[in-house]
């Protein structure tokens, strides 16, 4: 529905928001109305309202929305500071009229990730109390642990990565769908790496690239694998073997969350460290033919790097 919505023109978008006034409670429209807006969100005010508008409609009437869990249905602090606190606001009105209620629960946490992670925690610990079968809250609450692995005092970062690594290990023990246990194998292999069990990690980093399959999360899975025994490779001192694996992880077709939020540049900042401009900006070259949303971000560090200067890779060290 994003995607749709992403190729809508003017004049189909202003024909569905004359729609949605007649039929408000229409998912499908509004959501295909946000991606509309995150396409030209950076190009005028018009775009910016209008997505604010149907998030805060959908969180304030149907916090179960899908997109409320991607970007495309959230805020970002440092860009838009009012409009994330009105949905901040509205989400803590949801989880105080409906505390159990396991949508708003997990969109909510999505919502309020990178930005009060605390709040994320209490409401994916709630949701894992009320649905200790589902994978998805464990799977969740690894990810919200591991964006503390490459931050802070060595003892901070390892007890991040052996957090994340207990609820990811319970993720995939809990999950039957292959496809998800691979796309959890690849979450473990980068926490386990974080955790200082190299040979552990490239043992689930194997595992995961030989499993792998033609589905949506084939993309996923090569770009993790391969930037796991890259990273893995340069430990042992194997530069060139670490090059080869960072170009395998961009020479992929994408996948939804790599499309979405972009890239992990663990691998590149660890050889630009090393002195591997050139195999970083191939690199960068590769992750924008499936990266459409990450154009100026990728713009800015290829910039950066020509200019001798240390990108800030920001969340990306992380995804």
């Amino acid at each position: 529905m994003v995607m749709a919505g992403r190729r809508l023109d003017a004049g189909e978008a202003e024909n569905l928001e004359a729609y949605l006034k007649c039929r408000p409670a229409d998912l499908t429209a509004r959501t295909e109305l946000l991606g509309y807006c995150s396409r030209h969100d950076s190009r005028g005010k018009s775009a910016r309202e209008s997505k604010a508008k149907h998030v805060l409609l959908l969180i304030r009437n149907s916090p179960e929305a899908e997109v409320l869990g991607l970007p495309y249905g959230q805020f970002t602090p440092l860009l838009e500071p009012e409009r994330d606190a009105q949905g901040k606001g509205a989400w803590l009105e949801q989880l105080k009229s409906e505390p159990e209620s396991l949508p708003v629960l997990g969109d909510s946490a999505a919502s309020f990730l990178l930005k009060d992670q605390e709040l994320a925690r209490v409401s994916l610990q709630k949701a894992r109390a009320l649905d200790m079968r589902n994978p998805k809250w464990p799977a969740a609450l690894g990810q919200l642990y591991g964006l503390d692995m490459t931050k802070g005092a060595p003892e901070a970062k390892l007890a991040a990565a052996t957090k994340a690594l207990e609820q990811l290990e319970i993720a995939y023990e809990l999950t039957t769908d292959a496809e998800l246990r691979s796309l959890h194998l690849a979450y473990i292999a980068k926490a386990t790496f974080a955790a200082n069990k190299p040979d552990r990690a490239k043992q689930a980093a194997e595992k995961m690239l030989r499993d792998i399959d033609e589905s949506d999360g084939a993309g996923h899975v090569t770009h993790h694998g391969n930037t796991i025994l890259g990273r893995v490779a340069l430990l042992a001192g194997n530069v060139g073997k670490a090059k080869e694996h960072l170009l395998r992880a961009g020479d992929i077709d994408g996948a939804p969350g790599l499309r979405t939020f972009g890239p992990n540049m663990a691998l590149a900042k660890d050889l630009l460290e090393k002195g591997e401009k050139a195999v970083v900006l191939e690199y960068l070259k590769l992750c924008g033919e499936f990266w459409e949303m990450g154009e100026a971000r990728l713009a800015e560090w290829t910039a950066a790097i020509r200019a001798g200067k240390a990108p800030d890779f920001g969340a990306n060290l992380h995804y």
